[in-house]
């Protein structure tokens, strides 16, 4: 009679909520979980109430994957087989503890203990084969595209309205006077508000509770993720809560995985290496805000790539060139290019931070001048084509001109008359109507700094 409950009681979830030891809605069909994340729900057979070995299986796997989870937010868990040492800050383990972290990513399919020659494909390859969809990403709030949404992300017609080489050149703006530079005059309580903001970007991630504002929910969806980002989403999980003394060992795991990205740059397509830019941008931020680089070498070095990932990334296209022509784009063409600008803006605003950091000058971004501002929260969270088709349809008709620039929200132009100045405002405020907390938080940034 115990076995006959134990067996029913095992039929209250289906096997990835039970995998992933979450509570399951059991719908018919399937469940909300699955369906939020695109997998299969399944459930598992009803064995026979004499039949013992299913207490027997499911107690070993359960066991199992406790561990395997335990390993990815605890440092101390190694993936060898028998007991090992913990991470210290002891000189002598130090050697030990890099060794193990190595092992221990290596075995999860994170990163090469080793050198390779596309060390990254490899790493994803590894990870994509031991793990189901559901756990090689982090739960969101938008949810995916549903699984009969599938998205091709191939043939997108994107254009850059911008000289990007100014963003792989930024870096030089505070050795090198430029003409017509501006400087941002950044109050502490907008450079401290910028911190914070960016600093819960990063603990998002870590954490694995979502994805930051600047990743659109089907870049981590089952059938569209690319490699650099799973990797990410899987490596940082390991600095959620590094031991004291072991922060270096982690971010030398970072730095070899940063240094993959750029020697496999030059082999990504468009969409990968926009997600190749994002992991970059990550990591940057996790070894600044989790890790304590603030005034390491390898992290200035880190920006110069990272505006140089940014450069490649924006040469492919920032707009739609059915934006220019105020005309609806095809949704994977508008997600790519959406997806581009709010990682630009994320990155210089972490530049705004690293500079601040070092005591030196922050300048206006002119060389962004043109590009649409962050879009309608509408757009940004549809969860279907039709939902975001509608979605366009009324923001043509609310703007049947010209969408509203980042640069709108920069100081106001020397010579603009009464009537300009009312235009401009009333721009702002019908963009704001119905802005996501990632616009809000640029129209803070900016109002603040220029008084616009």
């Amino acid at each position: 009679m115990k076995r006959t409950r134990y067996s029913t009681s095992r039929q209250k979830a289906c096997q990835p909520c039970s995998t992933a030891k979450t509570k399951c809605d059991r719908k018919p069909g399937c469940c909300t979980r699955c369906a939020l994340r695109s997998i299969s729900c399944s459930y598992p057979p009803i064995l026979p109430s004499g039949d013992s070995s299913r207490d027997i299986g499911d107690n070993t796997s359960d066991n199992a994957e406790a561990s395997l989870y335990t390993s990815f937010a605890d440092t101390s868990v190694l993936s060898a087989p028998g007991p090992e040492p913990k991470i210290s800050a002891g000189a002598d383990s130090q050697g030990l503890a890099s060794q193990s972290l190595t092992t221990q990513s290596s075995t999860f399919g994170l990163v090469q203990a080793t050198g390779s020659t596309s060390p990254t494909n490899t790493s994803s390859t590894t990870f994509a084969a031991s793990h189901t969809p559901d756990e090689s990403v982090p739960n969101i709030t938008s949810c995916p595209p549903r699984n009969s949404e599938v998205l091709n992300f191939s043939s997108l017609e994107l254009f850059s309205p911008i000289n990007v080489d100014g963003i792989s050149n930024r870096w030089l703006n505070t050795l090198i006077p430029v003409p017509g530079q501006k400087v941002k005059e950044y109050p502490a309580s907008i450079s401290a508000f910028i911190y914070r903001l960016l600093k819960s970007y990063t603990t998002v991630a870590v954490r694995g509770r979502g994805v930051p504002p600047f990743i659109h929910a089907s870049q981590i969806s089952a059938t569209s993720i690319r490699q650099p980002l799973s990797t990410c989403f899987s490596l940082v999980r390991i600095c959620e809560s590094p031991l004291p003394g072991s922060e270096g060992v982690a971010a030398d795991v970072l730095h070899r995985e940063m240094n993959n990205i750029c020697e496999q740059q030059a082999t990504y397509d468009d969409v990968t290496l926009l997600a190749a830019f994002q992991a970059y941008l990550i990591y940057s931020m996790v070894l600044f805000f989790r890790l304590g680089q603030i005034s390491s070498p390898f992290l200035r070095q880190a920006m110069m790539n990272l505006q140089e990932l940014a450069c490649s990334s924006s040469r492919g296209g920032l707009m739609c060139t059915a934006e220019r022509q105020r005309v609806r784009p095809r949704w994977e063409a508008w997600i790519v290019a959406e997806s581009k600008r709010r990682s630009l803006f994320t990155m210089y605003l972490f530049d705004s931070v690293l500079s601040t950091q070092d005591g030196l000058q922050t300048f206006l971004g002119t060389e962004l001048e043109g590009l649409p501002a962050s879009a309608d929260k509408s757009l940004w969270r549809a969860h279907t084509r039709r939902d975001w088709e509608i979605a366009y349809n009324l923001y043509l008709a609310d703007w049947p001109e010209e969408g509203f620039r980042i640069d709108e929200l920069w100081p106001i132009p020397a010579g603009l008359d009464e009537t300009g100045l009312l235009e401009r405002r009333r721009r702002v405020d019908r963009w704001l109507e119905n802005v996501d907390e990632f616009g809000t938080m640029l129209y803070a940034v900016t109002s603040c700094t220029h008084g616009g």
